[in-house]
């Protein structure tokens, strides 16, 4: 395509201005959430949320990856906007008991405890969007993980999507399904690898991997019959497994899992199966501290998905349902 100048000097005034605008917009917009959005109106709320945290899972390890699950499913249906934690009504289907999140997703009750004690703290202050921004790097941070800083700011939504919750990906999604499911969301397929790195904590149930260990050649044999005594071919069950081998400590042993052919998951194995990101694997098996850096960065941008801000939404009092 030819570009025809020379008459269009007078023209470049206006385009600074606009650029300038431009500019003005982006910074508008990544200022919304800040990590000291609370430091005047709430400044003991982070201090809270870590401390409940730190009590639940030290109650019970697993519950570090059920929280930062909860808030991986909340922020990819619709934004990171708490829509996940409105209970079903008569009159009102939400995401909670939906799809993948059914009989599955957990830690309601721990972001329950928090909210009432934030409420208590600062009350009509703290959104549970925030709450789950937290707690999901308060887990992660519990079971050895890296720290990070987490922009706040966000408010909740005053409805949910029961069929958005369909969009998250499965376990037995194929590679370029993840890709794309990620892409979809702002996500380049480095990052996919590096957000299913919380894939080095917690359990799952036997639905989500009984295929894999039944029919799959991509496993280490010795791997699949030792789970096929708490999973059988045949029937339901609700039995778990551990997503990794060392559960309830956050590193990159995920990844060595993965080269082993030992990923619980068949979504897991994919990322390590002949294609395109067997060399970023490769690369999180040799280096725990590079895993641990560019998983709290995703988890940056992950919390940034669509929040709402201003006078969108509203500040819950009770996260299971709206004011």
């Amino acid at each position: 395509m030819a570009y025809h100048f020379s008459s269009s000097f007078h023209f470049f005034p206006y385009v600074i201005v606009l650029c300038m605008l431009g500019l003005m917009y982006i910074n508008t917009t990544s200022a919304q959430l800040s990590a000291n959005f609370y430091a005047t109106s709430c400044p003991n709320v982070l201090s809270t949320i870590q401390t409940a945290v730190r009590a639940a899972v030290a109650n019970e390890r697993r519950m570090g990856a059920s929280l930062l699950r909860l808030h991986f499913h909340d922020c990819f249906v619709n934004g990171c906007d708490a829509s996940i934690l409105l209970d079903d009504t008569a009159s009102f289907t939400g995401e909670k008991n939906a799809g993948p999140n059914a009989n599955s997703v957990r830690g309601y009750d721990v972001i329950d405890t928090i909210k009432s004690q934030v409420e208590a703290l600062c009350p009509k202050t703290v959104s549970c969007a925030d709450i789950l921004a937290v707690a999901a790097r308060d887990s992660v941070v519990a079971l050895g993980g890296r720290s990070w800083k987490v922009p706040l700011g966000r408010r909740d939504s005053k409805t949910a999507s029961a069929n958005g919750v369909n969009s998250l990906p499965g376990p037995g999604s194929s590679l370029s399904g993840l890709i794309t499911n990620f892409a979809n969301k702002g996500f380049t397929a480095k990052e996919m690898v590096t957000l299913s790195g919380s894939h080095s904590i917690g359990q799952a149930q036997c639905a989500s991997f009984q295929s894999r260990i039944h029919t799959e050649s991509n496993i280490d044999t010795a791997f699949a019959n030792s789970l096929k005594g708490i999973c059988p071919a045949s029937g339901s069950s609700s039995n778990l497994a551990p997503l990794d081998s060392t559960p309830i400590l956050f590193d990159n042993t995920y990844y060595k899992n993965l080269i082993s052919k030992k990923g619980l998951l068949h979504s897991d194995q994919e990322l390590f199966n002949g294609g395109s990101t067997d060399a970023q694997v490769t690369a999180y098996s040799k280096n725990n501290p590079k895993f641990l850096t560019d998983f709290a960065v995703a988890m940056v941008k992950m919390g940034n998905l669509s929040p709402l801000t201003g006078s969108k939404g509203e500040i819950r009092t009770n996260c299971g349902k709206i004011n």
